[in-house]
């Protein structure tokens, strides 16, 4: 009786070579969820209103129209130029105004003593209304 296959095969005398090729794809799966972390948790990182401040080293550019101001006293009361206005008239008011004037800046002039959380109410309600071009106005340091 003949036996085939007596001898050992040459796949399994022979030692595998290692592979050359580097695998990537574990690397990439690592990198698409740390990118998608990153972009759920990104605008929660940014906390309060934008505001765009002026510097305050650069000229004053010159204007067509005189700019919007907004004025919170002392008191907490707050004036569209020279008017006194009631908070909850103020974005009502805003819209008005600015059917006209789309990329006017609302400049925003808060008196030194007034609570921190007056004027973060008011911008609030700007911003929630999608007034971002807030410009914060305070005199220069002497």
């Amino acid at each position: 009786m003949q036996v085939h296959g007596a001898h050992k095969s040459s796949s399994f005398s022979r030692r595998r070579k290692p592979m050359s090729e580097i695998n990537v794809t574990p690397f990439v799966d690592v990198m698409l969820v740390l990118l998608v972390v990153f972009m759920v948790a990104a605008p929660l990182l940014t906390v309060g209103v934008p505001i765009d401040l002026p510097n305050s080293a650069a000229k004053a550019l010159p204007e067509n129209t005189k700019p919007l101001s907004l004025t919170i006293d002392k008191d907490g009361t707050l004036y569209i130029q020279d008017e006194v206005i009631k908070l909850n008239e103020l974005v009502p008011r805003l819209k008005v105004i600015f059917e006209n004037r789309k990329d006017d800046r609302i400049y925003i002039h808060g008196d030194k003593t007034v609570d921190y959380g007056v004027i973060m109410k008011v911008m609030g309600r700007m911003n929630a209304a999608g007034f971002s071009r807030v410009a914060l106005v305070t005199d220069t340091e002497k």
